[in-house]
């Protein structure tokens, strides 16, 4: 009998051959899905048809980082990987590596992988973004001459403001060679020296779009030194271009109201700021001037003559003072000097003589005080109201044996 096999011995030989075939370990196949199941050990197992049959599918937890969409029943797919056999249960599987939409999941996925790109090189970064000039005079637009976008914009221009210098470059947006078209237009646009420019067009689909996600069309944004308005589509549309662009506005309406300045708006801001001016400078004014009259005063009250008035005036203040002071003094010592004079008077001599009394003196001419100064046969003068006497003394007699009215004058004999 010729050689038998085992089932594991034929499934390992076709396996073997399956894996000796360089066009099976690295294939693309193309298919919708079915049957999708998506394990708890984090495995995918689905199925892959076309109208002529099924192949069956897994996908590794270990590959399902780089899947970057939920599979759903019905999409239509491209799957990478390479075709092995379960030995297990005798089949052949596609072992998946890598998934991608088909189609319009394919324009997604170029999408997402070009934005994570740029985003990685650093074109999205915020302070980069030019700020847009506040007056621009020439306004550059990258669009199609004919169709909605221009004319919106042409709307809202007349409407803001009717002097400004609008300038067109009538880009392709869609299609072959539309992406040349618009890069020509920023190109030319940034050196015929407009101020800001507006690139975009009106809404559409993904393929329709595509113009503005690729990456000539991002650099050329990225490189240009003028500020550019991405307004690509309606507003639920996203791009590449939007990212890159300094501003992007949802719709090329709102980009025309971005980058034109409200010439009604900016006029009554002049007025404004020509009211605040003149209050300012009538302000500032009369400050000034209450400053100088302030100075005129100061100026007028150091001058020579104010000061020589004011000197005059202190000087008077001085002498009626002084004269004031002296009136004061001279009152004061004049009272004082009736006073003296009244106790003067009280001890005058003369008033004493005019009562009766008398002044005695020696041959001296001095005042005899007591009688123990003189002595008999001494001359003596006694002075009265009216005249002197020459006297001599006869007898002395003592206080105590004097007897008061016996014959004698009080004074004492003489």
């Amino acid at each position: 009998m010729k050689s038998v096999y085992s089932v594991s011995q034929v499934n390992q030989y076709i396996k073997n051959l399956f894996m000796s075939d360089y066009a099976l370990s690295n294939i693309y196949i193309k298919g919708e899905v079915s049957n999708c199941k998506y394990h708890s050990s984090g495995h995918i197992y689905f199925t892959l048809k076309d109208r002529g049959g099924v192949i069956g599918c897994v996908m590794f937890a270990s590959s399902r980082r780089g899947l970057k969409f939920q599979m759903e029943e019905g999409q239509q797919v491209i799957a990478l990987g390479n075709i092995s056999v379960y030995e297990r249960d005798g089949k052949y599987q596609l072992y998946v590596k890598e998934i991608i939409l088909d189609g319009l999941g394919l324009l997604y996925q170029k999408f997402e992988e070009l934005k994570a790109e740029l985003e990685r090189a650093g074109y999205f970064k915020q302070e980069l973004k030019k700020p847009l000039p506040l007056y621009p005079e020439k306004i550059g637009i990258v669009t199609a001459k004919t169709g909605a976008a221009i004319q919106d914009i042409l709307n809202i221009a007349a409407r803001r403001n009717p002097y400004i210098q609008l300038v067109l470059f009538a880009a392709q947006v869609q299609g072959e060679g539309s992406a040349q078209s618009v890069i020509r237009g920023i190109k030319a646009l940034e050196a015929y020296g407009v101020d800001v420019m507006i690139v975009g067009r009106g809404g559409g689909s993904i393929e329709d779009l595509w113009a503005f996600n690729e990456a000539q069309v991002a650099d050329a944004i990225y490189q240009c030194k003028v500020p550019v308005i991405s307004a690509v589509g309606h507003e639920t549309d996203i791009t590449i271009a939007d990212f890159v662009a300094d501003l992007r506005a949802p719709t090329p309406s709102a980009a025309a109201e971005l980058a034109i300045p409200d010439y009604m708006a900016v006029t009554g801001r002049l007025y404004e700021y020509h009211f605040k001016l003149d209050t300012s400078i009538g302000r500032i004014i009369d400050l000034y001037r209450n400053k100088l009259d302030m100075a005129g005063m100061k100026l007028e009250h150091l001058s020579p003559s104010n000061q020589i008035n004011e000197k005059f005036q202190y000087l008077s203040g001085l002498e009626d003072a002084l004269k004031a002071a002296m009136d004061k003094r001279l009152a004061e010592n004049k009272y004082r000097l009736a006073i003296l004079g009244e106790r003067l008077n009280g001890v005058s001599p003369h008033k004493k003589l005019s009562q009766g009394y008398s002044y005695l003196t020696d041959q001296n001419k001095l005042p005899v005080k007591s009688i123990k100064s003189i002595s008999k046969e001494d001359v003596v003068f006694i002075s009265l109201i009216d005249g002197d006497i020459e006297a001599s003394v006869k007898e002395t007699y003592e206080q105590r044996s004097r007897k008061y009215g016996e014959g004698k004058d009080f004074g004492g004999g003489i």
